[in-house]
C-alpha cells in the first residue's frame, strides 16, 4: 500500500474538513498516482469530495463505524482488516487523519506534496521528517502556482529497520504445533471509528 498526501510546513492537512490547498498540479499527480487503483478512506474524506461519491475510475474504499451509510461508487468496510483487504496490496490511502495514522505502517512509500506555507491546521500528517522509520527516497525541484511554492517528496521505510524486521521474520521458527502467526501492525482501536 502507498499514501498520498498534501502537507504544509508543519504537516497540516486540513481545517474544519477541508483540505488546506488546492493546487492544479498536485490534483493531476493525485488522479495519475490513484486511476484505475483503489482508495481507502475516512466517511469524511468521502464527503468532502465532489457530490460526496467516490472518484470515478478508482475502486473507493470507505471505513467507517456507521453500519448505516451508503454512498454511490463506494465500497463500505467497517474494520480496518476488512478495509485493507478490500484495498488490496496496491491501494493508496488519502485521508483523513485518522486513516493515515491507522493504515502508515502498512504503506511502503509516501507521496508527499510539501507547500512551503502553514496555514491554521487542525488536522495533521504524521511527521516523516522526525520518524526514525521513514527516509526520503526523492525530491522534485521546488514549484510555484498561484503564490504558493510547493515541492515532491517521496518517502520510503528506512532501509535498515526493513532489513531487521525481515531477518526477523526470517530468524523466528513458530512451533508447527501452536501454529503461531506473525500479528499485523496494530491497526487502531475499533473504537476510534465514532466520527467516520
Amino acid at each position: 500500500m502507498f499514501a498520498i498526501v498534501c502537507v504544509s510546513e508543519n504537516w497540516g492537512i486540513g481545517k474544519d474538513g477541508n483540505l488546506l490547498f488546492h493546487i492544479k498540479d498536485d490534483l493531476r499527480r493525485f488522479r495519475e498516482l490513484t486511476l484505475d487503483k483503489s482508495v481507502l478512506m475516512g466517511r469524511k474524506t468521502l464527503e468532502s469530495l465532489p457530490g460526496g461519491k467516490g472518484l470515478p475510475r478508482r475502486h473507493n474504499v470507505v471505513l467507517t463505524s456507521n453500519r448505516d451509510f451508503t454512498a454511490e461508487n463506494v465500497e463500505v468496510t467497517h474494520f480496518p482488516v476488512e478495509a485493507v483487504f478490500a484495498a488490496g496490496e496496491d491501494g493508496a490511502i488519502i485521508g483523513g487523519g485518522q486513516i493515515y495514522d491507522m493504515f502508515l505502517p502498512l504503506c511502503d512509500r509516501v507521496y508527499v506534496t510539501k507547500v512551503f506555507a502553514s496555514p491554521e491546521a487542525d488536522t495533521f500528517f504524521p511527521n516523516l521528517d522526525e520518524d526514525p522509520h521513514w527516509q526520503v527516497e526523492c525530491e522534485s525541484e521546488i514549484f510555484e502556482e498561484d503564490g504558493l511554492r510547493w515541492q515532491y517528496v517521496d518517502y520510503v521505510p528506512h532501509e535498515e529497520e526493513e532489513d531487521e524486521e525481515i531477518a526477523a521474520l526470517l530468524n523466528s521458527r513458530p512451533s508447527e504445533e501452536t501454529m503461531e502467526f506473525y500479528p499485523m501492525p496494530d491497526l487502531g482501536n475499533f473504537s476510534s471509528f465514532h466520527g467516520f
